[in-house]
């Protein structure tokens, strides 16, 4: 049986220690410290325990937690924010700041039972997000509060899930921890760029099996979809058999590219190079660009001759300065490629036109683009 961290402490009433497994989605260790809260405990105390790296066991009102949380929230968010010189400055405080709010507010710590029931009082059942999460239970646990909502939240999402108007309205439906398609834009490129071949595609780093879908919907006879997470794969299959494209879809676990060549290869990497707090963030952030440089190193060896590759990919890193757009020409020109088209959106998420967000003058600048790529002296197909 695997070792999994544990969680102690001491209940104070009696003196007696405890310990359960510790869950945490982002890998975070379990604290060392661990008080009992009740519903007696003030948002003030509450903040300030975690505040010093004083984790909270509640021993309360379910409803009352969360309402603890959010008011650990509004003090979290009343921080003064640091004044930033530059996007890539204020790009780091940024994600500083997110990892501290994220670090204090998962002080407050939810009992699970075997089961995953709750064992307090108005407490909803958690028990099929749980084990959408998790898996099946073995043994108590015990997860942060903020944690426990993020599952419930990712559970109604996951059945009710995302319409997609490139494929009719029809939903698309995320695991959790597999990042949901609620940006619509680069969904929009692939629906309406121009296809070299309808015989056969692979999908990279499929996620939800989205773009995949949508490709077999445009008359693609055959798709290749590859992802490495279990999840993500287990995720785009039932998405495709729930729309019924299994037939022209094989979902398959790879690093990157399935083998043989394809006429038409689609990668919509994560579009920041920097390294993730946690694994829904794997979709987001690429340390040291590492998923663009193997999608474009290898582009050309598993194109067929005259195919096209298909990169998706936002300018947002460049607005933050994370990466410049001769880095960006340079890789793939080291990677013997050439542009042969490229198709610009832009975004339409909220964040957008938030005017209060720190990364605001990056976002309202972002681009997001389809590069059409082929193999340097490659003929038309």
């Amino acid at each position: 049986m695997t070792d999994f961290p544990t969680l102690t402490w001491t209940d104070p009433s009696t003196g007696a220690t405890h310990a359960a497994r510790w869950r945490s989605e982002a890998g975070n260790p379990p604290p060392k410290r661990v008080a009992i809260a009740d519903d007696r405990t003030t948002a003030d105390t509450a903040y300030r325990q975690a505040c010093e790296g004083i984790a909270m066991l509640w021993r309360g009102d379910f409803q009352n937690a969360r309402q603890l949380l959010q008011a650990m929230s509004r003090r979290a968010d009343r921080k003064p924010r640091k004044a930033a010189a530059t996007p890539i400055e204020a790009f780091n405080l940024h994600r500083q700041a997110q990892s501290q709010r994220a670090r204090t507010l998962g002080m407050l710590l939810i009992p699970l039972e075997a089961d995953y029931s709750i064992d307090l009082r108005r407490a909803p059942d958690v028990q099929d997000a749980c084990k959408e999460a998790y898996g099946e239970g073995e043994a108590p646990s015990v997860v942060s509060l903020r944690e426990l909502l993020g599952l419930i939240g990712a559970h109604e999402w996951r059945k009710k899930g995302v319409a997609i108007p490139a494929l009719g309205g029809e939903h698309i439906h995320p695991y959790y921890g597999v990042f949901s398609p609620v940006r619509g834009e680069y969904v929009d490129l692939v629906a309406r760029a121009p296809l070299p071949s309808q015989a056969l595609a692979f999908d990279i780093g499929t996620g939800t099996g989205v773009l995949a879908a949508v490709l077999a919907t445009r008359g693609v006879k055959r798709i290749v979809a590859t992802d490495q997470d279990p999840r993500a794969l287990a995720c785009a299959r039932e998405n495709l058999a729930r729309l019924g494209l299994q037939s022209q879809v094989d979902v398959v676990e790879a690093d990157l590219f399935p083998a043989g060549r394809a006429p038409l290869v689609v990668c919509n990497p994560p579009w920041l190079p920097a390294r993730p707090n946690s694994p829904i963030e794997r979709a987001v952030y690429d340390p040291d660009s590492r998923m663009l440089r193997g999608f474009l190193d290898g582009l050309a060896a598993h194109l067929e001759p005259g195919g096209e590759g298909w990169l998706i990919l936002s300018d947002f890193a460049e607005h933050l300065g994370l990466r410049t757009r001769d880095a960006l020409l340079a890789m793939i020109d080291s990677a013997g490629l050439e542009v042969v088209g490229r198709d610009d959106i832009k975004p339409k998420h909220p964040k957008a036109s938030d005017a209060a967000d720190p990364l605001y003058q990056a976002r309202v600048a972002e681009v997001t683009s389809l590069w059409r790529l082929k193999a340097r002296g490659a003929q038309p197909g």
